[in-house]
């Protein structure tokens, strides 16, 4: 085969097929941004300006069509500055993460570990923030604290957070299996309808998982209670049991595990 011939099928086959390839990955990535970040609402409400838009002109409304005219260019400047946040949350994530780069999970075992401390830490009323990152960086929230970059374990996330030392009052953060800092600042919240009993903490929590694809569990100091935080929103008083078949599913860890939980429950 010549390479004219080569060049054409090329040109024929496989470009099409690549060029349709990356624009279904680069849909199903914004998709998956979209719905983290809630901002469906914002596509929803385009789309329902847009169907308006169009009903009017097919049926030939002239004073509708007219009227939304007029008030087209006012409506997308007020979509932007009503969905600021989301937006905003968009651009961080698509600066924060990226769309090839896959993150390192935790294993079983190292789940068992954190919930063994969460109930030791939960039975003396002991407050604590643990967030495990996935996709998106959490570089600005880690040099908010202490780097650490040690193993993880049950006795020294009970250390942080079981005594009053400096690092207790922040978070925790869980990359690529291992502990990379302590005594982390989160953002707080921007959600208005938030339970007034709910502290700092919580808000934290929340607040981080509206801005990245970070999990957080936190463990109540008031009450004891175990929390998860993730996809912007808090899942409040949960079981160990719960906890632990949830983190198990976003964190994503390998199969091959399955073989060390009894190993890690008997330990822990």
């Amino acid at each position: 085969m010549s390479g004219a011939a080569v060049w054409a099928f090329l040109t024929a086959y496989l470009r099409p097929t690549l060029d349709i390839l990356l624009l279904a990955f680069l849909v199903y990535k914004t998709y998956e941004v979209l719905v983290r970040t809630q901002a469906v609402q914002l596509v929803k409400g385009a789309l329902i300006l847009a169907a308006f838009y169009g009903a009017a002109i097919f049926l030939q409304l002239t004073t509708v069509t007219w009227v939304l005219n007029i008030l087209a260019p006012g409506l997308v400047i007020a979509l932007a500055i009503v969905f600021q946040p989301e937006l905003r949350k968009i651009v961080m994530r698509l600066g924060q993460g990226s769309f090839f780069r896959g993150a390192s999970r935790p294993r079983l075992t190292q789940i068992e570990a954190v919930l063994a401390s969460a109930e030791m830490l939960a039975s003396s009323r002991r407050g604590a923030l643990i967030v495990f990152a996935r996709g998106v960086g959490l570089k600005n929230i880690i040099d908010s604290g202490t780097r650490l970059d040690s193993l993880l374990s049950s006795s020294l996330i009970v250390t942080i957070f079981g005594h009053d030392t400096p690092l207790h009052d922040g978070a925790l953060i869980v990359q690529d299996g291992r502990v990379a800092a302590a005594g982390c600042f989160l953002p707080l919240s921007e959600q208005q309808d938030i339970r007034k009993s709910f502290g700092t903490r919580h808000r934290a929590a929340l607040g981080l998982s509206e801005e990245t694809d970070a999990v957080v569990l936190v463990v109540s100091e008031e009450t004891g209670a175990l929390s998860l935080a993730y996809e912007s929103k808090l899942y409040y008083g949960l079981g160990s049991d719960q906890v632990r078949h949830r983190l198990g599913e976003l964190l994503d860890f390998p199969a091959d595990d399955a073989d060390e939980t009894e190993e890690a429950s008997v330990v822990d």
